[in-house]
């Protein structure tokens, strides 16, 4: 089950023409931290939450913040 911000996270891929993957590597670049496939998908389902990433996710992709009670 995606959270509202995983949902966020697939709408502006759709609307930017980009891929998870283009996302990953966009991450990975900003935080230098390591991020792969299994972890957005847990990041879309609230499984985890990792403030760095999820602030990178919202500045990559120009997201506002929001308040999910994750």
């Amino acid at each position: 089950q995606r959270t509202a911000f995983g949902k966020d996270i697939e709408k502006r891929l759709i609307d930017l023409e980009r891929t998870q993957g283009w996302l990953i590597e966009q991450v990975r670049q900003m935080t230098g931290l390591y991020f792969d496939y299994s972890y957005i998908y847990k990041i879309k389902t609230g499984q985890l939450s990792n403030p760095k990433i999820v602030q990178a996710i919202r500045d990559i992709l120009d997201l506002p913040e929001q308040n999910h009670g994750t």
